[in-house]
């Protein structure tokens, strides 16, 4: 996913140039702070949104799956807190299972997060310590996730990522999304029908994309393109930006301006985005609209653009998931704010920590409704669920077709008093659910399969 990916564009190029909580040093070691025992009260009890008795005791039979005894399970959360200093996945899965552990767990075991910090490289280190102890892989994401994923597939290991960003990863078998992304398809086709076509009709044939060089933007700018020209629309302009970093936008934003770009695609950094935004209102030029992409779905970001939001027009995309600013009209995402509070206090609830929680969720359905806990059964149970919310985190998806993207969108702009739902004729609360279905036409790198390394879906038990 985008979020995951360009927030390190240029240590990329530089680089290749109560829950029981495992230490994040990716060394596995156990460090007990929370968990079904606790004396704490339970926040809410086991219901969460419209989804009821999530959690709960019960008779927990014997196993022989690797991770799973009588009274616990446990489940790998992947991470780069080490690298990016950004808690928002082990924060989540903290929350999650310290809540549903003080409910009673999944039918009485207690789930166990181990976090497999990879540290932005180490993704094959972590990947083959989860497949010797893991149960599965829950709530986490890496940058580089598709580095660990024929390692993932050769040990049969299920994973519920909150996030997934590399091919082969994105769309690889044995990995069930709660809402996307897929591989083949363009994830945004709703929003820029939207962008091109009602909201700035006369941006449709002047876009611009600024990308960082990196071979991964690469590929997505070619995505992009390719994607809007699917839609009606045209690059007019394309350029990177080196990924060691730039000292002046100003370059930048007069070429933008000199080539009248109307709609601009960002692919990098939200800081390097708001000194660009500085640059072009220095200039006193502003493009229709811009798209700041989910990386930017911060506070940080506002500040760091600052008067610059009277003049620019940021917008982004949520992959229909509810906006945090509305988060009093949304009982699910107030709960996720209370149980951070109760279980992971001072810790910001964030977009990525949202789809964290809906993948703990669909985990955890899906392991409470199994007689014997086993891989194949929780996994074959949530391809199952054709209208996932996460108790209404998110708006109505699919789970069933992992090819398939969703119908629904949500749409967000940045304005100087902070982000807000934009206004884009939403159709089922805040969403809009009319995505038209955009598929790549060029082959671009195929998601991992098990035939690749020998496997299929009857050896998973």
């Amino acid at each position: 996913m985008r979020r995951l990916l360009i927030g390190v564009v240029t240590v990329l190029a530089v680089l290749l140039a109560g829950c029981s909580t495992r230490s994040d040093s990716g060394s596995g070691e156990p460090e007990e702070t929370s968990g079904a025992e606790s004396s704490a009260p339970a926040v809410d009890g086991p219901d969460f949104g419209t989804l009821k008795n999530v959690c709960g005791k019960g008779d927990a039979k014997a196993v022989s799956q690797q991770g799973v005894t009588g009274d616990r399970v446990e489940l790998g959360v992947f991470t780069d807190q080490g690298f990016t200093k950004n808690s928002e996945m082990v924060d989540a899965a903290k929350a999650f299972t310290s809540w549903c552990n003080d409910n009673g767990g999944i039918n009485g075991r207690k789930l166990v997060p181990v976090i497999r910090d990879a540290k932005f490289l180490e993704v094959r280190q972590r990947m083959q310590q989860a497949c010797k102890e893991d149960f599965m892989l829950v709530g986490g994401g890496a940058s580089m996730d598709g580095l660990g994923t024929k390692d993932r597939l050769s040990c049969l290991l299920p994973a519920f990522p909150a996030q997934s960003s590399l091919a082969p990863a994105v769309g690889s078998d044995l990995q069930v999304m709660s809402a996307g992304p897929f591989s083949g398809h363009f994830q945004y086709a709703g929003f820029y029908q939207w962008l091109l076509k009602e909201k700035f009709p006369g941006s449709a044939q002047h876009v611009g994309i600024i990308s960082g060089d990196s071979p991964v933007t690469k590929v997505m700018a070619t995505q992009y393109k390719e994607s809007i020209a699917s839609l009606g629309g045209k690059v007019s302009y394309s350029d990177l930006y080196p990924a060691t970093g730039v000292s002046d936008w100003t370059p930048y934003a007069q070429t933008l301006k000199k080539e009248k770009v109307k709609g601009l695609v960002f692919h990098g950094d939200f800081a390097s985005l708001a000194k660009l935004e500085q640059a072009l209102t220095s200039l006193g030029y502003a493009p229709d609209w811009i798209d700041a992409n989910s990386n930017a779905y911060s506070q940080n970001f506002i500040e760091l653009a600052g008067s610059a939001l009277g003049t620019q027009h940021n917008y982004t995309e949520l992959f229909a998931t509810h906006p945090l600013d509305a988060s009093k009209e949304n009982p699910a995402v107030e709960k996720v704010e209370a149980l951070f509070a109760k279980y992971a206090p001072g810790k910001p609830v964030t977009y990525p920590a949202l789809r964290a929680f809906s993948a703990w969720l669909l985990f955890a359905t899906s392991a409470r409704d199994c007689d014997e806990l086993t891989r194949r059964c929780v996994y074959d149970n949530a391809l199952k669920v054709t209208d996932w919310t996460a108790g209404g985190i998110q708006a109505p998806f699919d789970v069933s077709k992992q090819n398939v993207p969703g119908k629904c969108y949500s749409v967000v702009e940045a304005t100087p008093e902070g982000w807000k739902p934009a206004s884009f004729e939403q159709d089922s609360g805040p969403y809009r659910c009319d995505a038209p279905v955009v598929k790549f036409k060029r082959s671009y790198t195929e998601p991992a399969r098990l035939a690749d390394v020998g496997k299929s879906l009857s050896d998973l038990k």
